[in-house]
């Protein structure tokens, strides 16, 4: 492949923050964030929680260094514990990354719905877990996953370029409507709700932190791209670290907008606070761009993990774990059948409602979490610097309180009951997919395959 065809810094910082920042980002403030944790321990939360994930990404720096190949977490794992863990890992990152899809493009509704109210729903069909389904919903979020599924297959400098522009509508518009709204509203809100009568609280802290893993799962999609970097993997460690922080500055900017404006009980009472606040000091022009920024956001957020979800199949194609069509690349040296399939998976979802997808995503935290232990582990092992060694260990340490978190009872982010029936369901499933495919196919044939693959 040309030079001229990879990924450059600012190509992995896109892709990285794109994932990070969705529609979560623009919804938490009124929903959880104030309500909850006010502004300053909010604030602290998201530093700790931006610090634990530095930790992991140590991790991921030893793995970049030291393994440059198709399938990042997952042929790592392969290739240091064996098919087993390789496949739990690949098993668990495929749902993550294809869930987050549909998850994206059916916030993309939500986004229209903002902007045209209820005229969007037409031809009811069903609900599903207490959300109604309307057709043209669903049109509406297939016609985006379609769009996406055409860039990504004419090439990765294409599917680069339109994340790009994405994260840059993101980034600039959050910073002019956080200007204009600290520059226009009255403080007295501000201050007296969250700065006068301030106290730190280790609780509203935790509550924060716990979620830290549905908020930065992104930043991992870096080394399912690494085999398209024009630059050394130090770097792109570097943008990952960038990435972390420039998402845990848009969490805050976002949030403190909304506490100009609002309580925590009147944030909760508004339907979308952070709109809400935006529409009646700023005006429709800010709203618009508040608009843009969270159409950028979930947008990106699509592309990021469809073209790293497309890469991750290509790679467990390469190793058995799937048929052998997924592999190939077309002339663009895209995985198109890896592309064609999430698109596929994608399309479906919404046919079940966000309610549904939403469960998945939860669980997707979890299956993320044991993802980052593993890719910890593993540095850890292997690390011959005390500084790499320590922060990979300290970076599985961390991985394990976020699973700890998504698990115990009585944690403020537990997973919900549908949410662990959806992981039951998809450990079984793995399961029996495991020991009927994969289990006695023939290493050799595998390995041979990787061969002829990296000479190529």
């Amino acid at each position: 492949m040309e030079k001229n065809k990879k990924l450059n810094p600012i190509d992995i910082l896109s892709l990285a923050l794109g994932a990070i920042i969705g529609w979560g980002s623009f919804t938490l403030p009124g929903t959880k964030f104030l309500p909850e944790s006010g502004v300053i321990n909010t604030a602290i939360g998201l530093i700790l929680g931006g610090l634990a994930v530095t930790f992991i990404q140590k991790g991921y720096h030893v793995m970049l260094i030291n393994h440059c190949e198709d399938g990042g977490e997952f042929s790592y794992t392969y290739e240091h514990m064996g098919r087993l863990h390789g496949f739990v890992a690949g098993w668990s990152l495929i749902l993550c990354y294809i869930s987050i899809v549909p998850l994206n493009a059916t916030a993309f509704v939500l986004v229209l719905k903002r902007l045209f109210g209820s005229a969007i729903e037409k031809v009811y069909l069903y609900d599903v877990a207490g959300y109604p389904v309307y057709l043209s919903e669903v049109l509406i979020a297939s016609f985006i996953l379609i769009v996406f599924a055409y860039i990504n297959i004419r090439g990765i400098k294409a599917s680069a370029l339109a994340q790009n522009i994405m994260v840059l509508f993101l980034v600039l518009n959050v910073l002019v409507v956080f200007v204009v709204m600290a520059i226009i509203t009255d403080k007295e809100i501000f201050l007296k709700n969250y700065v006068f009568n301030y106290e730190f609280n280790i609780e509203e802290v935790a509550k924060v932190l716990a979620i830290v893993p549905f908020l930065f799962v992104g930043f991992d999609v870096i080394p399912q791209v690494s085999t398209q970097l024009n630059f050394k993997p130090g770097k792109a460690t570097t943008m990952a670290i960038v990435s972390i922080f420039s998402g845990v500055m848009i969490y805050n900017l976002l949030n403190i907008i909304t506490a100009f404006v609002y309580s925590p009980d009147d944030a909760l009472a508004q339907e979308w606070a952070l709109g809400t606040a935006v529409l009646d000091h700023i005006g429709i022009i800010g709203f618009l761009l508040l608009l843009i920024a969270l159409t950028a956001a979930v947008t990106s957020g699509i592309n990021g993990f469809m073209l790293s979800a497309s890469r991750l199949i290509g790679a467990l194609s390469n190793y058995g774990f799937f048929p052998a069509k997924y592999k190939e690349q077309n002339k663009a040296e895209v995985f198109e059948n890896g592309i064609k399939f999430v698109t596929f998976i994608s399309l479906i979802a919404p046919l079940f409602g966000r309610q549904v997808i939403l469960y998945i995503v939860d669980m997707a935290s979890l299956l993320a979490a044991i993802t980052y232990c593993y890719v910890c582990f593993i540095s850890f092992k292997i690390s011959k610097e005390k500084r790499q060694k320590y922060s990979s260990l300290m970076g599985s340490f961390v991985s394990l309180i976020f699973i700890a978190l998504l698990v115990i009872p009585f944690s403020p982010a537990r997973l919900s009951i549908p949410s662990m029936i959806f992981m039951a369901v998809w450990s079984i499933a793995g399961f029996f997919y495991y020991m009927k495919y994969c289990a006695n196919w023939q290493k050799g044939n595998i390995l041979e395959t990787n061969k002829n693959i990296r000479r190529g």
